[in-house]
């Protein structure tokens, strides 16, 4: 996929966390992780501008789990520098305690969407590499293909908005 496909399916997965992070009555909490998600969703594609093989290392599992440990932690090292608030409707809010681990939540789900989008193409993936060679292809479209990718960043705005706007 390219940088549209995985936007939108980084959203797509991120929709059903949104609204229940909405419902549990944290809505500035939901519009930070819409941001990490969005953010997240195409980090591994930066291999293309680094002595690695594409598709290589920063599309796995692993690479995803620490990457989210990273944001997690860089998170909390950012919350303990300082109050975390934002602007909202009524005024300053701050952000809870809780805000690191679901930075890296949302950053690890937004990378693991990514290894997924890629899943949908005829390269595929080896997604628990060096451990395991299986490959994974769907072979369901092509990476450069237009259409899908506009498709997933409509279907994957329209799931987040939907999402938002059905939760109280």
């Amino acid at each position: 996929m390219h940088w549209r496909g995985h936007v939108g399916i980084a959203l797509l997965a991120y929709a059903p966390v949104a609204a229940a992070v909405r419902a549990a009555g944290e809505p500035e909490l939901a519009a930070l992780g819409a941001a990490v998600a969005v953010g997240f969703s195409t980090v591994p594609d930066l291999d293309h501008r680094m002595p690695v093989a594409h598709r290589g290392p920063t599309h796995t599992v692993a690479f995803a789990v620490a990457a989210g440990a990273f944001a997690a932690l860089a998170a909390a090292v950012a919350l303990s520098a300082g109050d975390w608030t934002v602007f909202a409707a009524g005024g300053e809010t701050a952000l809870p305690p809780w805000t690191p681990a679901f930075v890296g939540g949302v950053a690890t789900l937004s990378l693991c969407s990514h290894v997924a989008g890629d899943a949908i193409t005829p390269m595929g993936i080896r997604p628990f590499r060096p451990i395991l060679k299986w490959h994974v292809t769907f072979d369901l479209t092509p990476a450069a293909n237009p259409r899908a990718n506009r498709l997933f960043l409509g279907i994957g705005v329209a799931a987040l908005a939907l999402s938002v706007s059905l939760t109280p």
